[in-house]
């Protein structure tokens, strides 16, 4: 995840803000609150509404009133009432939409009732924010320490300081019910502020750490997902997904989120289809539905005593023997509402590229000895030079050794008349010299016919 301001790190590497959703540039905020009244004037007779939208660390939003009517737009850092002290946050969404987002979220929109703000935060103000916030890793190990010396069961995934470093507040998970009196004293002469103890939910906790799903993609409630709605495991039943835990949770240990985004489509398809306990009654037998594609819209049946033997079938011609058997007629057999489609063989898909073969690596590379070794094979012998066409390698080695070479049937080959033995090694000067001896054969007059 990543913004304008901080996507590009040390030697152009890929930075990203690293705040899961929470950006403090907004530009990768999840809670980002587009103001399309903005460049609106309100009628003459409307008077501003007083109500602020602030938010704060971890995605926690609270709506302030502005009584002093300070000048505020979106992105100012202000200092707001808490119950002890002040807080720092940023504000988000001012006028009229903030009437509207209370009402979204159910609250009294009475902006007299809603706590203040007290001024826009001063450069002290935003020195000891940024100073406490810098110590929030620390405490946080320091206390998962004391958590795990104590013996509680427990998870502490977060530290958050209030803005003016009077209270720190602890978001955990837990399974179990944790008495925690004894963490909170011990929190409270090590930290030496006031403690407060959150109890969050496993989703809450994936949103705030962040990760990447099985998808490939960053996590939907740490990107863009702002409200948790209940997933059950009828949605991957109406799906017709396998059953399985492990593919249908997330990271926070339950069911994925994103089983309820096509849940709608497929329920508007399943209302044409019939319930997957209705029989067909044939005079073959009675037929139990095995399978439904939703997509293709076929479903196969089976008779009862043949479970093995699957029928497709259209929807149209299931609904067709549905409504026979509810006159109470029976069909002969379901081998009469098959169709039988011609399958096209032509691929739908082809690599143009031709490394769709899994073992093209698999086959072992050829060494260069063994390269020099046919090419020498395959050369072809001088002219004068005796050919042998059996195995070389013991012919070599005897002329490396002095030997006469064998020939294939055991005798030494015979040299023809005017032409010299081949001489091992790579030597060419004795090669040459031996080339330019006379012959004493062929030495001296030579005799006539007469």
């Amino acid at each position: 995840m990543g913004c304008t301001s901080c996507a590009t790190g040390a030697d152009g590497q890929p930075k990203g803000c690293k705040n899961n959703g929470t950006c403090g540039t907004d530009g990768c905020n999840k809670l980002t609150v587009f103001d399309w009244l903005s460049n609106m004037s309100l009628p003459a007779d409307m008077t501003l509404f007083t109500g602020v939208e602030v938010r704060f660390k971890n995605g926690r939003k609270h709506f302030y009133q502005n009584s002093d009517g300070v000048t505020l737009s979106i992105g100012d850092v202000v200092a707001t009432e808490a119950e002890s002290g002040h807080d720092i946050g940023q504000v988000t969404l001012t006028g009229e939409l903030v009437r509207v987002q209370m009402k979204k979220k159910k609250e009294n929109p009475d902006a007299t009732k809603l706590p203040k703000i007290y001024r826009k935060a001063t450069q002290k103000d935003i020195d000891i924010w940024q100073k406490v916030r810098d110590r929030e890793a620390e405490v946080q190990k320091r206390s998962r320490e004391i958590a795990i010396r104590l013996g509680l069961r427990m998870k502490i995934s977060d530290v958050e300081f209030q803005g003016d470093a009077s209270k720190v507040i602890f978001y955990y998970t837990a399974e179990e019910r944790v008495d925690f009196r004894e963490l909170i004293k011990e929190f409270a002469r090590t930290f030496n502020s006031r403690i407060e103890m959150k109890q969050v939910g496993f989703r809450q906790e994936a949103a705030r750490l962040g990760g990447i799903g099985s998808c490939g993609r960053e996590l939907c409630c740490s990107t863009w997902l702002t409200d948790f709605r209940s997933v059950n495991t009828s949605a991957a039943r109406y799906q017709q997904l396998s059953l399985n835990p492990q593919k249908l949770a997330g990271q926070c240990g339950k069911l994925k989120c994103c089983l309820n985004y096509e849940l709608d489509t497929y329920l508007d398809a399943l209302e044409d289809f019939p319930r997957s306990d209705v029989k067909l009654k044939t005079e073959k037998g009675t037929a139990v539905c095995q399978k439904t594609d939703i997509f293709k819209g076929l479903l196969w049946f089976a008779y009862e005593k043949e479970g093995m033997n699957w029928h497709e079938l259209s929807l149209e011609k299931v609904n067709e023997i549905i409504a026979i058997n509810k006159k109470g007629n029976t069909v002969s057999s379901l081998e009469e509402f098959v169709e039988y489609v011609k399958v096209d063989k032509k691929e739908l898909f082809s690599n143009v590229v031709g490394q769709d073969s899994l073992t093209r690596f698999d086959q072992p590379k050829q060494t260069r000895n063994k390269k020099r070794r046919s090419n020498r094979n395959k050369k072809p012998a001088t002219a004068g030079a005796p050919q042998n066409k059996g195995n070389n390698r013991n012919a070599k080695q005897g002329a490396k050794a002095g030997g006469k070479p064998r020939s294939k049937g055991g005798a030494s080959p015979k040299a023809k008349s005017g032409t010299t033995p081949k001489v091992s090694g790579n030597n060419r000067n004795k090669k040459r010299n031996a080339n330019n001896k006379p012959n004493p054969r062929n030495s001296g007059p030579k005799k006539s016919d007469g």
